[in-house]
């Protein structure tokens, strides 16, 4: 029987070029949650063919680390997506970042060329999971309600270059470097997505990691609005998302007293609390910051 695969709770999802053994390993041995070993927008075409036997090789040499170790295929509307997953499916990766859909019927075509490479290595069925880049075609900005039960399907996360390129855009910034209504669209319909999907939302990477400040202030803020985690480009980036992205002992304390507030008062439907009044939707909010404080 498929597996059925859990919402994943990693924080920091570090890119990597998969042509670099060196930056692969650097990727590897630092913070991130996850590291996603590239073969699309950082593997030049001449490269992809060597590429992805270095890739295969790499996740193989470091089976306790095969977990962490997901990597982008390059999408089904090139020709390269198909011998990625051949090249790759063998080594088992964590899982597969699917870029560039149109829609849900890319993530059901992976969905069954995973299934065959699994059944056909010795891999059990089901058990590579995906995240789905929904936002990079305008076509798929159209669709990103689209992907409650879809085959693997454990996050989903958003690009804002790859939009701009498909609508024509010159720019995807307003004059004070914040994102212009489309790309602030696209990042709305993904938490929506993914919370109508019952999967974790991810945001999109921050070009200038040289700016922490600025990447912290936006990773909070973004946690705020529901995403769980953060792409990053960089090292450096890494500990500064995974801070961002774990309750402090303050929220931890202040959920657990709701928590504890509402168990001692069963059946009520809103109670007082410091001055205010709280009803089950702060109850529901507290509760799910202790699951993900891994203390509920």
């Amino acid at each position: 029987m498929p597996v059925t695969n859990e919402p994943v709770t990693a924080r920091s999802w570090l890119f990597a070029p998969g042509d670099s053994e060196k930056k692969m390993t650097k990727a590897m041995e630092g913070e991130a949650d996850i590291v996603l070993i590239d073969l699309e927008d950082a593997v030049a075409p001449d490269n992809k063919a060597s590429a992805r036997p270095m890739v295969h090789d790499f996740i193989k040499a470091h089976p306790e680390q095969r977990h962490r170790l997901w990597v982008r295929i390059n999408p089904f509307d090139g020709p390269y997506a198909l011998a990625d997953l051949a090249a790759i499916v063998p080594a088992r990766p964590g899982g597969i970042m699917l870029p560039k859909v149109y829609g849900r019927a890319e993530v059901e075509k992976l969905d069954h060329c995973l299934s065959v490479l699994e059944v056909a290595n010795g891999v059990e069925e089901g058990s590579t999971p995906v995240i789905v880049l929904i936002t990079e075609t305008a076509e798929a900005m159209f669709h990103t309600g689209d992907y409650k039960g879809a085959p693997r399907v454990v996050a989903l996360t958003w690009g804002a270059e790859d939009l701009a390129d498909s609508v024509g855009a010159s720019s995807n910034k307003n004059d004070d470097g914040s994102y212009s209504f489309t790309y602030e669209l696209a990042r709305s319909l993904t938490v929506l997505g993914a919370a109508a999907a019952g999967v974790t939302a991810i945001e999109t990477i921050s070009a200038d990691f040289r700016d922490l400040d600025a990447l912290k202030a936006r990773a909070e803020r973004v946690r705020r609005d529901g995403f769980r985690g953060m792409m990053a480009i960089h090292p450096a980036q890494v500990p500064v998302i995974n801070a961002a992205f774990t309750p402090t002992e303050e929220e931890i304390a202040e959920a657990q007293e709701i928590v504890d507030l509402f168990a001692a008062n069963p059946g009520v439907g809103a109670i007082g609390w410091k001055g205010g009044m709280l009803d089950r939707p702060y109850l529901a909010r507290a509760e799910r910051l202790l699951r993900q404080a891994g203390t509920l």
